[in-house]
């Protein structure tokens, strides 16, 4: 049996939990935590549960009621000082007459960027930053990067076989992962706003691409790229409405295929005037749409245009047990490569564990140090 000794940070990690519960759910906005503890009890909890709705602070307080005077509230965010859909949280802080705040990181969000923290220490509160601040920030990592880029965060999870493939040569792929692994992706579904895959394996598979859990879940907005518009009528995903459809295509494509995904209740996007969508501009395009994180889970030209234009973020990759073989059995990324091995893109901050059956590897990547022109589908 262990006891965990009690301190500042064991506040801050139940604030923490309390925000990684809510993942998938706050759309462009940040999971935020909040714990308040009077007199070595704790009297209120909160999380920021929905955009546009009561910020963790809001609710934890609100629960502390009275006894939020001279309390010491723990926060995985810095209070937000400016006024959006909701009031600023600081000010509540401030009304509630805390005695100290222990913030676990600033906010990136040039609207606030630290005046969040003296606004409170204006106001006579004593404030501590830094408290398990990169689990913070690692756990916004994609509200981090939207909030200053206006582009969405990228997470590509792909599975392949030992020797590397997505699939059999006969492009079947049902399963290269066991089943816990397709749980995780699932669950990588509910946490992004959007899914992104190319017309091949649409056409393929012909996917739902929606959120399949035991519990009900946030089914992410499907996005399909598609440069000649082969996209049918009849696909699935367009049949069951669980979420909205975006194809993302380039200004010469067929105006009458066009307007009949229109009709059909799809958002269409011209990516460029070239043969093939423009990616980089496709992301633009997203995130002035309000999505600020995408799951890839594209087949290897998708996969290796995106990494060749330095457009992936993350990489999830199972890794199954198994060796399919077969020259033209297609692998995790197909593009032009790199003529020496010193040029190759790397993975960085690599970890490793097993799940199931298949063991994962998952990382950052570095921007490739020179970009090709590029394109997709």
């Amino acid at each position: 049996m262990s006891i965990e000794i009690l301190n500042d940070e064991t506040y801050m990690r139940l604030a923490l939990d309390m925000a990684g519960k809510a993942q998938g759910q706050t759309d462009i906005n940040p999971v935020v935590g909040c714990v308040v503890v009077k007199e070595g009890r704790i009297v209120g909890l909160g999380a920021h549960l929905r955009r546009g709705e009561g910020h963790a602070e809001v609710h934890a307080l609100k629960m502390a009621g009275e006894q939020a005077e001279g309390a010491t509230v723990y926060v995985t965010l810095e209070p937000c000082s400016h006024h959006g859909k909701t009031p600023p949280c600081c000010e509540r802080l401030i009304e509630a007459k805390a005695a100290r705040v222990v913030v676990a990181c600033t906010d990136p969000n040039p609207q606030v960027a630290g005046r969040g923290i003296e606004r409170l220490r204006q106001a006579g509160i004593a404030v501590d930053v830094g408290l398990l601040g990169d689990e913070s920030m690692r756990m916004n990592e994609m509200f981090n990067k939207y909030i200053v880029t206006r582009l969405p965060f990228v997470t590509m999870k792909s599975a392949m076989t030992l020797d590397g493939k997505l699939a059999a040569k006969t492009s079947d792929s049902r399963y290269v992962s066991g089943p816990s692994a397709r749980e995780l992706t699932h669950t990588l579904r509910h946490r992004h706003m959007g899914i992104m895959v190319g017309v091949e394996t649409a056409l393929a598979d012909d996917p739902e691409l929606t959120t399949r859990l035991s519990v009900p879940a946030v089914h992410p907005i499907r996005i399909i790229v598609d440069s000649s518009l082969r996209l049918p009528l009849n696909a699935r995903m367009l049949q069951d409405r669980t979420s909205r459809v975006i194809v993302l295509t380039t200004s010469r494509a067929d105006a009458s295929k066009r307007d009949a995904l229109i009709a059909a209740g799809v958002e269409v996007i011209a990516c460029g005037d070239g043969e093939r969508v423009d990616l980089q501009l496709a992301m633009q395009e997203l995130g002035a749409r309000e999505i600020g994180s995408i799951l890839l889970e594209g087949g290897g030209k998708l996969n290796g245009a995106m990494l060749e234009l330095g457009l992936i973020d993350k990489l999830l990759l199972f890794v199954a047990p198994k060796v399919i073989g077969g020259s033209e059995a297609p692998g995790v990324f197909q593009f032009g490569g790199f003529e020496k091995m010193a040029d190759a893109i790397r993975l960085q901050d690599m970890s490793v564990e097993k799940i199931g059956g298949d063991v994962l590897i998952s990382g950052y990547f570095r921007s490739p140090s020179g970009h090709h022109s590029g394109g997709a589908e």
